[in-house]
């Protein structure tokens, strides 16, 4: 298997038990290694008091993004430190397309940054991860 097959296949069997990105409506648009690109669409059920989409949904689909990209190197990665800076409003019907991109790979760490835009590719906010390399291979 080469390693881009392998990430797709990584990313794939994460998102057959992840059942928060199943709810969130998740769809797999591209895989590669070190990198995901990930798109849901906001529902009725995702905004907050003022009508707008919730910070944690967007944080959440932003994250999404980020385990997969993170895993994508065929060993276990897990969250150590996160944080975005919401800049646009997001509603209902909207589109959100989460980019997530290898900043750093190190043995025991890696930074990811992750993009989020709209419909109309303004960008709505950008996350940034840091992930614990565990050393378990994925199999």
């Amino acid at each position: 298997m080469t390693p881009q097959e392998k990430a797709k296949w990584i990313v794939e069997k994460m998102m057959l038990k992840d059942a928060f990105s199943q709810w969130l409506g998740v769809r797999i648009l591209e895989v590669g290694v070190g990198c995901c690109t990930l798109s849901a669409e906001i529902r009725p059920d995702m905004v907050n008091g003022f009508g707008i989409c919730h910070g944690g949904i967007s944080f959440s689909l932003a994250d999404s993004a980020f385990a997969f990209a993170s895993n994508s190197h065929g060993v276990h990665a897990v969250s150590i430190e996160t944080s975005i800076s919401h800049i646009k409003a997001v509603k209902v019907g909207d589109i959100l397309t989460m980019t997530a991109v290898e900043k750093h790979l190190g043995k025991s760490t890696a930074i990811y940054h992750v993009e989020v835009k709209n419909q109309n590719q303004e960008t709505v906010a950008l996350f940034k991860g840091t992930v614990f390399r565990t050393g378990k291979v994925w199999e």
